[in-house]
């Protein structure tokens, strides 16, 4: 009983940071969408609208963060009981990729719509929803789960892990526990790092749940539609966005993994 309430008060925790980075930082995403887009930054929108697509993520933010913690600490617990203290790593890995593949569930829809909106700004996401659900149905909406999940699951590889590396190695070195401050800087710099290497990703599930239906791109052939960036954009077109993204997950890292080790140090 006490590890459900423990779970479920970080998961509160967890959904209600991750709400707050995500619309606070919310101009950050629309400018990458727009850059990663097929018809180009100024085409999709530029610095219009910015704000294009927030009901979207307000709706989908918290359940999204709630269901990833929900998810990684349970596993997390159930394997440290089975796994030896020098198999870290591993337990915090396979727990941070099925986060995501649970969390992925409800990430999927309103990402669809939210960067269907971002890339067209002069339409609502009522709008936008309406017409994916006429036109392609509810498996419209789904439209790049597999993109990104193939995305998610090598970024959870890096961040987390990486993130309890920095943790580890800045307490042995300080020699006490580190403050919440302290967490929040490696999660800064564990998300930087898992954001650059994983934006080419991003990019193929950008365009896949931008495409029209029917097209090539549309089908969720990620090898072929990172073949058709390079081949149009070259190395560039594969790391488009790079910066806003990098900005947005270690900024956002910072806050949402800084308040997530608040609260579960409060509950401990």
């Amino acid at each position: 009983y006490f590890l459900f309430c423990f779970i479920l008060t970080l998961s509160s925790g967890g959904g209600c940071a991750g709400m707050c980075v995500d619309l606070t930082l919310f101009p950050l995403d629309t400018i990458k969408t727009r850059l990663q887009s097929q018809q180009g930054f100024y085409k999709a929108g530029g610095f219009r609208g910015i704000y294009a697509g927030v009901p979207s993520a307000a709706v989908g933010s918290f359940p999204n963060a709630a269901a990833f913690f929900v998810t990684y600490e349970g596993t997390k617990s159930l394997l440290a009981g089975c796994m030896s203290t020098h198999m870290a790593p591993v337990t915090h890995m396979l727990a941070a990729s099925l986060g995501e593949i649970v969390a992925c569930l409800i990430r999927v829809p309103t990402e669809v719509v939210k960067q269907r909106t971002q890339a067209s700004p002069s339409l609502h996401t009522h709008h936008v929803l309406l017409t994916t659900l006429r036109e392609e149905g509810v498996r419209g909406l789904y439209r790049g789960f597999g993109s990104t999940v193939l995305r998610e699951i090598p970024f959870s590889l890096v961040q987390f892990p990486l993130w309890e590396y920095l943790k580890t190695l800045w307490w042995r070195r300080q020699g006490e526990r580190l403050d919440s401050w302290q967490a929040a800087v490696c999660g800064a710099v564990a998300g930087a790092v898992a954001a650059f290497v994983t934006t080419p990703l991003d990019v193929a599930k950008t365009r896949i749940m931008l495409a029209k239906a029917g097209t090539a791109t549309a089908s969720g052939n990620i090898p072929l539609v990172l073949y058709e960036v390079w081949k149009c954009k070259g190395v560039f077109g594969l790391f488009a966005g790079s910066i806003p993204r990098m900005t947005f997950i270690s900024v956002g890292g910072f806050i949402f993994l800084g308040a997530y080790e608040k609260v579960r140090r409060m509950l401990l």
